[in-house]
């Protein structure tokens, strides 16, 4: 009797464990984690996605897939990401546009930064500055200022596009300063740089993560950096403040969002590796080239950020009376 029962114990235990192990929830992540980004392939945000997925992916263990939605001042991503389901497998690389300007330039907005996001990590800023083409008759902030008030919405400044923290940064500056520019759009920052390297249009704000490579060679002049302090990929470029007008601080900010109501052990995961990402040379490397500022920090500190600078660049946006709809 005992010899046929202790087989009988020994598959019902073995099936009692193995119910209980399918019944247990995989350790995150499980599967592969689709990463979105809001703009073409090839431009300087997916770069900077693909090397930190790449970076992240060894330690996770799973592929992280980059997903390009470019379109609609990034509000295609964002629709992907919200029709997404919220257990930690589809994340997105959001800026300025989706974070900080849409809620303030879109008067039916599909969606809420504040409440429809579950913020996950900053990464950093791209720096602008304000530059102009080799034969524009100012080397400083200063002269710029004096020749477009000696010619009144005469002078074209160029930009990615209507809306795009290179607009809004010109805009903040419009304000600061008391001067009147045309702005003429772009779609991209490529086409944009090749007409004020021609001399099409004289000046844009021009972020560093496009532009510097054309700095460096020459092509366009430098006048100023729109941060707090002094860019360590152009440290003899003068900030406006220095030139003397203060909080013209401007940039591509970055960070990783998902979908409102992720998994806490997700959002941990997912922050802990990306901060790690950062460490990683080929990543070190691509920031120092692009001239980009990380700024790793917790979801906390993220949101924290964003909902501040949303609340600054509303004002600003309003005085521009920028609309995008």
């Amino acid at each position: 009797m005992k010899r046929r029962f202790l087989p009988l114990l020994a598959a019902a235990l073995a099936l009692a464990a193995a119910s209980l192990a399918s019944a247990q929830p995989a350790a995150y992540p499980s599967q592969p984690i689709k990463w979105i980004v809001p703009y073409v392939a090839g431009g300087g945000t997916d770069n900077l996605a693909r090397a930190l997925a790449e970076a992240m992916q060894p330690s996770l263990g799973q592929p992280l897939i980059i997903d390009n939605r470019p379109g609609a001042s990034t509000n295609i991503g964002v629709s992907v990401l919200m029709q997404s389901r919220p257990d930690g497998y589809t994340i997105m690389q959001a800026e300025n546009a989706a974070l900080l300007f849409n809620e303030h330039m879109f008067a039916k907005l599909p969606y809420k930064p504040a409440s429809d996001f579950t913020y996950i990590g900053t990464i950093g800023r791209f720096p602008v500055a304000l530059v102009v083409h080799p034969d524009f008759p100012a080397r400083n902030v200063a002269e710029f200022v004096r020749h477009v008030k000696a010619h009144p919405d005469k002078v074209n400044y160029a930009s990615p596009g209507n809306g795009s923290p290179h607009h809004m940064a010109m805009e903040l500056f419009k304000q600061k300063a008391g001067i009147q520019l045309t702005h003429v759009p772009y779609k991209g920052a490529a086409p944009a740089m090749t007409d004020v390297m021609g001399g099409q249009v004289p000046t844009m704000m021009l972020d560093l993560a496009s532009g510097l490579p054309i700095i460096k060679a020459g092509k366009v002049r430098v006048l100023a950096i729109a941060l707090p302090q002094r860019a360590g990929a152009l440290p003899e470029v003068p900030t406006f403040s220095e030139a003397g007008f203060s909080d013209v601080n401007a940039y591509a900010f970055h960070g990783l969002i998902g979908p409102a109501g992720m998994p806490a052990e997700a959002v941990a995961r997912i922050n802990a590796e990306l901060r790690k990402a950062m460490g990683a040379p080929r990543v070190v490397k691509l920031f120092s080239e692009f001239g980009f500022e990380p700024l790793p920090g917790t979801p906390q500190e993220f949101y924290r950020l964003s909902r501040a600078e949303s609340e600054r660049w509303g004002r600003i946006i309003a005085a521009a009376n920028v609309k995008l709809d």
